[in-house]
């Protein structure tokens, strides 16, 4: 538990009353600090930064070394997108970690650079089954968050894709998402 977050517990929830420590919105005021934190440990540069510092005197000569920089990579982005998705795929609402997969919008072996593998912007906390959809570019996002299916998904795989919820993005998620939609099957 956080500061924020024990201070938070000191506000009643049932019925939004000052204890004898807070203000009638100070839990609301502490949950929104709390998600500022979130979202401020996993935006964009802490992601890269700790990247390099983890990885700064690992070798990089042979496959297996490049390999093992890669893995800590990708700890690394699936715990920034796990952060900044609130722990569930924004599409079903699924939390169970274990069902949880960090996409990458551009690819990582097409990004640039380590930046732009490890942006959270780049990424998108994916059910498993949403997820190796959108990475074979059989399901991709309009501008909106609207999944958009290819013509190549039997009927059986899209009616097993549902989703509640249409993803929030912003604008860097969708400039990237321009890209995918050219990789897009339709």
């Amino acid at each position: 538990m956080t500061y924020l977050s024990h201070k938070a517990s000191c506000h009643s929830r049932e019925n939004n009353t000052p204890s004898k420590h807070g203000t009638k919105h100070l839990g609301e005021l502490y949950r929104f600090l709390d998600r500022i934190y979130e979202l401020d440990i996993s935006l964009p540069d802490v992601p890269l930064k700790e990247f390099e510092k983890r990885t700064e005197k690992l070798p990089r000569g042979t496959e297996a070394e490049r390999f093992v920089i890669q893995r800590i990579g990708q700890d690394i982005f699936r715990k920034s997108l796990l952060d900044y998705w609130q722990h569930r795929c924004p599409l079903t609402g699924i939390s169970d970690p274990a069902l949880l997969r960090a996409s990458h919008i551009i690819p990582w072996a097409d990004c640039k650079n380590d930046f732009e593998r490890l942006n959270v912007y780049n990424g998108l906390l994916l059910s498993a089954l949403w997820d190796a959809a959108f990475d074979r570019a059989l399901v991709t996002f309009d501008d909106h968050g609207i999944p958009e299916f290819s013509s190549s998904l039997s009927d059986q795989a899209r009616f097993s894709l549902t989703w509640i919820y249409p993803l929030r993005l912003t604008p860097s998620h969708r400039s990237r998402l321009v890209l995918h939609r050219a990789r897009f099957s339709r």
